[in-house]
């Protein structure tokens, strides 16, 4: 399923350049005049607030109609090597993008769901209008997909990104799979078995308390489930990763664990 255009961005995002342009003047010529090392050191406090507040939310907490766009908390060149400038930009500034515009575009001449977080659309999309149903299902789901992806990944040299997940989780990880390696294997081995574009997941099933690896079509997942906790997931549609890895998505999934953060993966988990 090809990505939604992207016509135009919904405000202030049309007017979104850089990460930088959201910052007081001063703080922006500081970061454009210091290292990388510097920049991600100067980050380190805004994102610990992030994992603190992001650790039991997918999504901006109780966002309702109009949908948005969250700013990333991170500058789109900061989680380079592995995730490049270029990328995620257009990830963020597009293609996430444009899921918020056409669903809000969808919603708009239905007041009586402008009350509903997009988890609540999702769960109740069978019954809705049938016009609305997929475009709850592809625009909704990528909105949500999306929202959490940004989260649960930080710059290289800050705390929490790459590494291992908190003492609790590992000791979970290895009951369930043998080792943290293995573990890693297992998911790289999901997320490629996914045929054309999809999500790869980690979750903890709320009946047997054991970690599951899943995958997903689409924009579909695992956020608004209320039966199990999302603690991770990947983007394994090609526009995640073909400006800079082409068609050679094991490459991006080795790269994309160096920025995954674990502080806020091992937070839903204890949640």
């Amino acid at each position: 399923m090809p990505s939604p255009p992207a016509n135009s961005l919904p405000p202030p995002l049309d007017k979104l350049r850089h990460f930088s342009t959201l910052l007081p003047m001063n703080r922006r010529s500081f970061l454009t005049r210091t290292s990388t090392a510097a920049l991600a050191a100067s980050l380190t406090p805004a994102l610990s607030k992030l994992s603190a507040a992001t650790a039991t939310t997918p999504a901006a907490a109780g966002a309702t109609y109009p949908f948005a766009v969250s700013p990333l908390a991170y500058d789109f060149a900061a989680l380079e090597p592995h995730l490049d400038a270029a990328t995620m930009k257009l990830h963020h500034g597009k293609h996430h993008a444009a899921y918020v515009t056409n669903l809000n575009a969808a919603l708009k001449d239905h007041p009586k769901l402008h009350g509903q977080t997009v988890e609540q659309l999702l769960r109740q999309r069978e019954t809705l209008p049938a016009a609305l149903q997929p475009v709850v299902r592809n625009h909704g789901g990528g909105h949500l997909n999306h929202e959490f992806f940004w989260q649960i990944m930080r710059p290289v040299g800050t705390a929490g990104a790459g590494g291992q997940p908190g003492e609790k989780l590992a000791a979970a990880i290895t009951a369930e799979f043998g080792s943290f390696e293995k573990f890693r294997e297992a998911f790289n081995a999901a997320s490629l078995r996914v045929f054309g574009s999809g999500w790869s997941f980690v979750i903890v099933d709320h009946a047997t308390k054991k970690l599951k690896i899943t995958t997903a079509p689409n924009q579909d997942g695992e956020l608004y489930q209320t039966d199990r906790t999302c603690l991770l997931a990947c983007d394994v549609w090609e526009h995640a990763y073909y400006l800079n890895y082409q068609n050679r998505r094991a490459d991006y999934l080795k790269a994309w664990w160096n920025v995954v953060a674990w502080d806020i993966v091992t937070r839903r988990f204890a949640a």
